[in-house]
C-alpha cells in the first residue's frame, strides 16, 4: 500500500461545544454545540471513513479487521488510537479516566491515556490538571463536602502548550480553548464534576463518583515530559511525548522536507497551512483541518509548503 488513508471523521455535539470546528477549519458541523471531531478514529462510536482511494467508502475499523498488513500485523483486538479535535465553548466535566486493566475489567475498552496540543485558547483560559488531595480519605472527603477550589488544580493555557495526561489523572479542559488530542481509543470517562449544569431537557448528566475514587492517582504526580526538538531541510520536528501508548511530534514545515517512517504507521493532522504530500511520486494537496495514515509499506514521503502538523505513531518510535 503505497497511497496515503484520507479520513472523513464524525461530529460529535457535545454540552459544552460551539462552533469552532466550523469557524477555525470550516468543517460542516450538525449544530452550534458540536465539541468534537473523531478525526482519525476506529472506536464504535465513532469510526472515521476513508474518503478516496482504493479504500474508498470503507471505515478505519474495516480496515483494521480486514487490512492488518495496512498497519504492519499489530496485534490487538482494536486500533489503539484515537485523534480528536476538541471545541470546548464551556468547561468539559471534571473527570479521570481508567488505565487498561481498569478499564477492560469494568467498561470491556481500553484505558485512557491522552495527550493535548493547544491549538487556541481565550485568553487567561485555564484547564484542571491534577488535584491537592494527599491520601485518599482526603480526596474523597474533599468530594462529597464539594471542596473543589480546595481540591482541585488550575493551569493557565495559551496557544502551544502541550499537556500529557496519564489515565488515572484528574482533568477537565476549559471554557474557550480549542486542542488537538491523541488518545488510547477509549471512550470511557468518569465524572467527578460536572458544575450541576442540565441539559436542554432539565438533566443532570451522571456522575461516577466510584469508579473515581477506584482509578485516580493520589497524589497527584506530574508527568516528566523530556521534549527533543530537532532541524532538517525544510522542517523542524519537536517531540511532544513517547511512551508505551504512543510518540507524538509537531512538525512545522517551511519548503520542502522529506521524512522517514519511524513506526508501524504514521496519523497525521494538519492544524494550519497548506501544501502537498508526495508519496511514490504520487502527489497530494494538505490544508489545514486535513487527516490521514501513512499506512505500512510508505518508508518516506516529502512535504512541501508552510503548514503546522501533529503526528503520531502507535508506541515508541524504532
Amino acid at each position: 500500500m503505497t497511497q496515503p488513508l484520507f479520513l472523513k471523521g464524525v461530529m460529535q455535539e457535545k454540552i459544552w461545544g460551539g462552533t469552532n470546528l466550523r469557524d477555525f477549519f470550516g468543517y460542516d458541523i450538525p449544530s452550534e454545540h458540536t465539541g468534537e471531531l473523531w478525526a482519525i478514529s476506529a472506536h464504535k462510536n465513532g469510526p472515521a471513513v476513508v474518503e478516496s482511494g482504493k479504500y474508498a467508502g470503507k471505515t478505519l475499523t474495516e480496515l483494521w479487521d480486514q487490512h492488518r498488513e495496512l498497519f504492519g500485523n499489530q496485534k490487538g483486538d482494536v486500533f489503539p488510537l484515537l485523534t480528536k479535535i476538541l471545541d470546548a465553548k464551556t468547561e468539559l466535566s471534571v473527570q479521570v479516566h481508567p488505565d487498561d486493566a481498569y478499564g477492560l475489567k469494568h467498561e470491556g475498552e481500553l484505558g485512557k491515556t491522552e495527550c493535548w496540543y493547544v491549538i487556541d485558547a481565550d485568553k487567561d483560559a485555564q484547564i484542571v490538571f491534577g488535584h491537592q488531595a494527599k491520601t485518599r480519605e482526603e480526596f474523597i472527603d474533599m468530594v462529597e463536602q464539594e471542596k473543589w477550589e480546595d481540591l482541585l488544580r488550575y493551569v493557565t493555557v495559551k496557544p502551544g502548550d502541550f499537556f500529557y495526561v496519564p489515565s488515572g489523572t484528574i482533568h477537565a479542559i476549559g471554557g474557550g480553548i480549542t486542542i488537538l488530542e491523541t488518545q488510547q481509543s477509549s471512550d470511557t470517562t468518569y465524572r467527578v464534576y460536572d458544575y450541576d449544569r442540565k441539559d436542554d431537557e432539565g438533566n443532570t448528566r451522571p456522575l461516577h463518583i466510584k469508579q473515581s475514587v477506584d482509578v485516580t492517582t493520589i497524589p497527584h504526580v506530574d508527568p516528566d515530559l523530556s521534549q527533543t526538538t530537532a532541524e532538517q531541510k525544510g522542517a523542524l520536528i519537536t517531540t511532544l511525548v513517547e511512551n508505551e501508548f504512543f510518540t507524538v511530534q509537531d512538525w512545522k514545515i517551511s519548503g520542502e522536507s522529506t521524512f522517514k517512517s519511524s513506526g508501524l504507521y504514521t496519523l497525521v493532522s494538519v492544524l494550519d497551512g497548506m501544501g502537498t504530500l508526495t508519496v511514490d511520486s504520487e502527489t497530494y494537496t494538505l490544508k489545514k483541518g486535513t487527516h490521514f495514515i501513512l499506512p505500512n509499506g510508505i518508508d518516506s514521503w516529502t512535504f512541501n509548503g508552510d503548514f503546522h502538523i501533529i503526528s503520531s505513531i502507535p508506541g515508541k518510535a524504532i
